[in-house]
């Protein structure tokens, strides 16, 4: 009686370096992707570029990693970037003068002293009239002129971000332009992390390689 069709299949030591092989290619190309990206980034981007408030509505952002000056920032439109009451980070509207109705560039910030601003006006009254002293006490605060430094949202995994953010925006009610420009606060360029990607990256290629032409070597000729 044969071997049952369905039954176990048990990978041969050939068959398993073969597949450590392609995993290991696979895991190597990714690697150098990534990493040309961080350093290709970080090439283009060796000191943050000054832009107006005003020009860069009105132009669009000229690099990723910006000085952005000349802003006013509305802290009473803010919101949370969690959308709960735990406060990770705020998205800032910052303006080019006080009460644009549509919004062209969004700041997202950690800065603590925004975030107990923001928080104690939301959060911490205990009724409108407290929320509208507090505002009129702070408004100076809250509508201060400002200016960041930061990155522009770009690259696979920011654009499914910032797509996350234009969706939590407008869903709160907040009026945001459709070539909105999000700003990443403090963030800068890798200055390393790339450079070690690819390092990494074509040191396991040279080991693929090896792998293969040793295979080959003890491959027996016909």
């Amino acid at each position: 009686m044969g071997p049952l069709s369905g039954g176990p299949h048990f990978f041969t030591q050939g068959e398993i370096m073969k597949r450590f092989r392609f995993t290991l290619l696979a895991v190597c190309l990714l690697l150098i992707y990534l990493g040309w990206n961080d350093v290709s980034l970080f090439l283009r981007n060796r000191a943050p570029q000054t832009v107006a408030i005003a020009d860069l509505e009105k132009s669009g952002a000229p690099g990723e990693w910006l000085h952005v000056t000349g802003g006013y920032q509305d802290l009473e439109q803010a919101i949370s970037t969690s959308g709960t009451v735990e406060i990770e980070a705020l998205l800032v509207p910052l303006e080019s003068s006080a009460g644009e109705q549509e919004m062209h560039v969004l700041v997202e910030t950690r800065d603590p002293h925004l975030m107990e601003l923001f928080n104690a006006y939301n959060f911490k009254q205990d009724s409108a009239f407290a929320k509208e002293k507090y505002l009129r006490e702070h408004r100076p605060e809250f509508h201060a002129r400002r200016d960041i430094t930061g990155m522009v949202a770009g690259g696979l995994v920011s654009r499914g971000n910032r797509d996350k953010l234009m969706q939590l925006a407008r869903e709160v009610g907040m009026v945001v332009a459709d070539d909105v420009i999000f700003v990443s606060e403090g963030k800068e360029p890798p200055r390393w992390r790339g450079f070690f990607f690819l390092a990494m990256g074509l040191a396991g290629l040279v080991k693929v390689l090896l792998m293969v032409r040793k295979k080959d070597a003890a491959t027996p000729r016909a």
